[in-house]
């Protein structure tokens, strides 16, 4: 199974030359109940927290002081459970939905059964639990899957079921040729 493109570089530099393209896997690709490992592992960082944390306007105390932290149930900051989550889809994409996605329609059962914790390296894990042609958007079908994030010691920190409307590899080919030939028909000579 291959995850790449591949076409023939037109620019002057390199014409003729074979450019393969990293993508993720098409609809038709993707096996139900398989177990997809995405890799490398992402080790979170304080400065990651409390950039996320402050970008994202959240001044839970859980993430920023660390004083008051302390005193807390798991004695130091958290990472922000919209980190985690964001991340754990974020690992995904280059080796499921890179290029080959329309949309993302959902997000689900989402839980963080146990906290991520500055310096600790978040692994992430997909299984394709369904999928289905779209029966009103030919060429495209909708596929779930479950996220499951796990840190250094595999104790998992989060779980996500996500729904994404995802292209099948002839349509998107042909939607590419037609983008393609629109784009050469609608250039005007000066």
């Amino acid at each position: 199974m291959t995850t790449s493109h591949s076409h023939m570089d037109a620019d002057a530099g390199g014409a003729g030359r074979r450019v393969i393209e990293q993508r993720g896997l098409y609809f038709d690709e993707l096996e139900e109940g398989v177990a997809y490992a995405h890799r490398p592992g992402r080790t979170v960082t304080e400065t990651d927290n409390v950039l996320f944390t402050t970008m994202t306007m959240n001044t839970q105390s859980l993430h920023l002081d660390a004083a008051w932290s302390a005193g807390q149930p798991f004695g130091q900051r958290l990472m922000n459970s919209m980190f985690t989550l964001a991340t754990m889809v974020g690992q995904s994409v280059p080796q499921l939905t890179q290029g080959t996605i329309i949309a993302q329609l959902g997000l689900t059962d989402v839980s963080f059964p146990h906290p991520l914790f500055h310096g600790d390296t978040l692994y992430t894990e997909t299984v394709v639990t369904g999928k289905r042609l779209s029966s009103s958007r030919p060429g495209q079908g909708i596929v779930t899957m479950e996220h499951t994030g796990r840190n250094q010691d595999g104790t998992v920190v989060a779980r996500a079921t996500r729904s994404c409307l995802m292209w099948t590899r002839d349509a998107h080919a042909a939607q590419d040729t037609a983008s393609r030939d629109a784009a050469g028909k609608g250039t005007i000579g000066v």
